[in-house]
């Protein structure tokens, strides 16, 4: 019986607020009945009490690159703040269409599947936006500060409860209905607003990370002359034999477009000069299997941010790693996805992951003439995913070859310049690290209210 679990349970405490009698053991796991009973001996209120609950559209998605309608699905919120880097935009028919659906400035939003349980606020930065059927929207309308349910739902007494409320073998669901049965603490308005206030300071500090990682790229555009750029628009490009195939080995159209050569000969042109990607970098390729019995950091390419960051990884033993975890990675190292689709998904390994795996649809690199922070700005810059996007190939997985991606040239940047966006994607960094601490011991202060009370929770905010 070692590392069983095993509970007694009267059939009437069972089934209440149990309408789809479950008797699973996931139901009724001994943490799962611990925190129900300490939510349940303090005052609460059920969702549905407090807030006008719904999902998204129910319809398939009419996705337009063309409108500036955000399309809110399970992808987007994270912990307290949302990411957006691959979500899309909705028609603005079906917007109009939909206006159930339309979000609005504080609404409260979770993931339904997926990822079940993550959730953010909505505030200007997001809107408009519309939302679809993976999501579920918490409309407010008295009592309770948004950012304080948030900030909640995402504490291990939130969590436990749209875990426990989880239902499906296929696709797991968190249904509308069981979101309306969720207990949230009734705190004090000074206390929520407390926990509001430090969510809004932790969004203020990302914001400024971003803007500050917006400007780094606008200085290396401006060094290599491409801040303004205009591509070409020929659909038309002619190549003898000798120019094309018998030096690339390509004979695809998409190969040749005349804007890539006008990327290209931009870069050869760059006063300091240029390099082919596999004389100035080392690109570490060699498979590493991992130790069974030793637990990893394992990154893939969902675990990507928009801004070169390391949102989430997986931890756990060698031995229960997909096939895939094939690559050891380096602090300075940055990781390049090989896959066409989510070539952006770039990032900057940091102390924190050290020694981590990645998955093999990544390239690693580093070098000692490119600072890695440069590296990191020059492979997400439009011009070098450009580059990216043109060496790909492939029908079932389109990727980009090892012999393409060493072929891509790469402005040296001068080392006054590079010093320059070394400090500023430092600063970055930084500030998005303050961010998330903020986030998280505003979730953890909100434990502590629930379990020792505001005065103890004050304590912990004050250190």
């Amino acid at each position: 019986m070692d590392g069983l679990e095993a509970k007694e349970i009267k059939v009437h405490d069972l089934l209440k607020q149990n309408p789809e009698f479950r008797v699973d053991s996931e139901y009724v796991l001994k943490k799962y009945l611990i925190y129900d009973k300490i939510i349940s001996d303090i005052p609460f209120d059920y969702i549905d009490n407090i807030a006008f609950v719904t999902d998204g559209i129910h319809e398939s998605i009419d996705f337009d690159e063309n409108s500036s309608i955000n399309l809110i699905s399970a992808k987007a919120p994270k912990e307290n703040v949302f990411d957006l880097s691959s979500t899309g935009y909705i028609s603005e028919v079906q917007n109009k269409l939909n206006p159930r659906t339309q979000l609005q400035e504080d609404d409260v939003i979770i993931s339904t599947v997926g990822t079940i349980g993550n959730c953010a606020v909505v505030d200007k930065s997001v809107l408009p936006a519309n939302s679809d059927r993976h999501v579920g929207i918490i409309r407010l309308n008295k009592n309770y500060k948004p950012r304080y349910v948030s900030t909640f739902l995402l504490s291990k007494y939130g969590r436990f409860q749209s875990e426990r409320y989880t239902t499906g073998n296929v696709q797991p669901n968190l249904f509308i209905y069981k979101i309306k049965a969720i207990k949230i603490p009734f705190i004090s308005d000074v206390f929520q607003d407390t926990i509001e206030n430090k969510v809004i300071e932790a969004h203020q500090k990302l914001k400024k990370s971003k803007d500050l990682y917006l400007k780094a790229e606008e200085v290396l555009l401006n060094e290599i002359g491409m801040r303004d750029f205009q591509e070409s628009q020929d659909k038309v490009a002619i190549k003898t034999l000798s120019q094309s195939w018998a030096i690339t080995g390509r004979l695809d159209a998409e190969y040749y477009q005349e804007k890539y050569d006008d990327i290209s000969n931009e870069i050869y042109n760059y006063s300091n000069g240029y390099a082919l990607l596999g004389s100035v970098c080392n690109v570490k390729d060699s498979n590493y299997i991992p130790k069974d019995k030793i637990t990893y950091n394992y990154i893939e390419l969902s675990n990507i941010g928009s801004k070169g960051e390391i949102n989430a990884c997986t931890t756990d033993l060698g031995a229960k790693l997909p096939t895939r975890a094939r690559r050891l990675i380096n602090k300075g190292d940055v990781i390049v996805s090989s896959i066409e689709g989510s070539l952006t998904s770039c990032a900057l390994i940091t102390n924190e992951y050290d020694n981590a795996i990645c998955s093999n649809g990544f390239y690693i690199v580093n070098s000692t003439q490119i600072n890695s922070e440069t590296l990191l700005l020059l492979f997400k810059s439009e011009p070098i995913q450009n580059l990216l996007k043109k060496g790909c190939s492939g029908t079932i997985l389109t990727a980009i070859s090892k012999d393409e991606f060493k072929r891509i040239p790469i402005p040296l940047i001068r080392e006054e310049i590079q010093n320059s966006l070394k400090e500023m994607i430092k600063e970055c960094s930084k500030l998005r690290e303050e961010s998330r601490l903020l986030l998280e011991k505003a979730k953890k202060t909100v434990e502590i209210a629930i379990e020792k009370g505001e005065e103890e929770a004050f304590k912990y905010l004050s250190i």
